[in-house]
């Protein structure tokens, strides 16, 4: 059974900066390919970024393009995700969530298997 945990999430001032962990244990969970996905109340859950299970060019969202970066750590088996110069619009619940194993990642969350329990991000002014 994979289980996804996210770590993080708390409020911080416009233009700040802030860093999400994804922890993933379980027998299969160091090969799937992990993204994070947002929501806000009565939106769509939206692609943010996403990095495959055997690493290479890491994918993103137009809206966080040059402002996010997804990165794992393969010994503990974590995966990050760095938001510099945050906006009101980057305010969400984020989710990690799990594909896989071995498969290349989609930007719809319909196709990701395994979820967290999500982390919430305020961006205030």
């Amino acid at each position: 059974q994979v289980e996804l945990v996210e770590y993080g999430g708390r409020m911080v001032q416009t233009g700040g900066s802030l860093r999400l962990s994804c922890a993933a244990s379980g027998r299969t969970s160091s090969s799937l390919t992990i993204a994070w996905f947002r929501q806000t109340p009565g939106k769509e859950r939206e692609f943010v970024a996403a990095i495959n299970w055997n690493g290479g060019d890491p994918y993103y969202g137009d809206s966080v393009k040059g402002r996010f970066t997804i990165s794992r750590d393969i010994v503990d088996n974590t995966r990050f995700l760095q938001m510099n110069s945050l906006k009101s619009e980057d305010t969400g619940v984020y989710y990690c969530a799990g594909r896989g194993p071995f498969r290349a990642y989609r930007r719809s969350p319909d196709d990701y298997e395994y979820w967290g329990q999500g982390t919430q991000v305020t961006v205030s002014s």
